[in-house]
């Protein structure tokens, strides 16, 4: 049998190289998909803050976060559209297992940036709706609710199940 991709050989698909290639590609691209779309759209909304009259009476600090924000957006839009891109320009290569790699740090890329974005937007439209001082608690309690969900979770399942092993 063929190692899989996280290195557990003794349970692997007993698949060829370029087989599981094809096999992570796919199952990459359904989860960019779904990222794809929710950066996209919250990009998108970022982009038309600016011409709301609100955004003139913003003050200083809630301007750079609103900057930073939407300079967060930009760059997970990028990384999340990367793998489409390089996909693209490298088809046809026979660097399938290569690309699927570069995908998949362009995907984790883009979600760390997207975990920003919407770390930041939060910040921003709760300084906004209330200027009490609760709210960079408030942000800290969801960015902990996104990392354990994002991060936290999967990596526990993931040495939970090498430990069965």
């Amino acid at each position: 049998m063929s190692e899989t991709a996280d290195g557990d050989g003794a349970r692997g698909r007993d698949e060829t190289e370029d087989e599981r290639a094809d096999r992570m590609w796919g199952e990459l691209i359904q989860e960019v998909r779904v990222a794809q779309t929710g950066v996209q759209i919250l990009f998108g909304f970022l982009l038309t803050v600016v011409f709301t009259p609100l955004y003139q009476r913003l003050g200083t600090v809630e301007h750079t976060v609103y900057i930073v924000t939407v300079v967060l957006g930009s760059a997970a839009t990028g990384a999340l559209i990367g793998p489409v891109s390089f996909h693209r320009i490298v088809t046809g290569r026979r660097i399938k297992p290569e690309s699927v790699r570069w995908a998949s740090r362009l995907t984790f890329a883009g979600l760390v940036l997207l975990l920003a974005t919407m770390t930041s937007a939060l910040l921003l439209v709760l300084r906004v709706a209330s200027h009490d001082d609760y709210v960079p608690y408030l942000v800290a309690g969801v960015l902990v609710w996104y990392l354990a969900c994002w991060y936290g979770l999967p990596l526990w399942a993931r040495i939970g199940h090498a430990k069965g092993d």
